[in-house]
């Protein structure tokens, strides 16, 4: 994490009235240190040595989400979190494989553009101002799809 994006989420906790403990600081960095959608558990694994403990992850979890530095996605049943606060996206899709389970972000400019017209069709017809969304589309991801292809399916 670098020290322009801690001293943003040291102030947003400050705020609050939360202090950025080393334990938060170490769960925060573990978003920072992939592009992967990350469950407690896979967050606990990487802290292992660190002496963090699953409730405590729950917590500041729930707290960074309250905050909206991260953003939970539930896929059937089980909660993935990344990093919201420094996405800077304004539309953010994801893509579920039913075979490995990788949850994969679309960034399509394209797409982003086709949503926002959507968007303010739902908006004007309905007298409705939308903030989020959330779109999980659900198939196989490019890798599952070749070894179904060479496993003759």
């Amino acid at each position: 994490m670098q020290k322009d994006e801690l001293a943003l989420v040291k102030e947003l906790l400050r705020k609050n009235r939360f202090k950025l403990t080393k334990q938060r600081e170490l769960i925060l960095e573990q978003f920072f240190l992939t592009d992967k959608h990350l469950t407690a558990e896979e967050i606990y694994q990487r802290l292992e040595n660190n002496n963090i403990g699953l409730a405590t992850i729950y917590r500041n979890i729930k707290i960074f989400s309250t905050l909206g530095i991260i953003k939970e996605i539930i896929v059937d049943g089980v909660n993935y979190y990344e990093l919201k606060i420094y996405s800077k996206k304004p539309l953010h899709l994801h893509f579920q494989c039913v075979k490995c389970n990788d949850i994969i972000d679309i960034d399509e400019r394209k797409v982003a553009l086709e949503y926002l017209k959507l968007n303010r069709t739902i908006e004007g017809t309905n007298d409705l101002e939308i903030y989020d969304v959330d779109i999980m589309f659900i198939g196989l991801c490019g890798r599952c799809k070749e070894e179904n292809k060479w496993q003759g399916r």
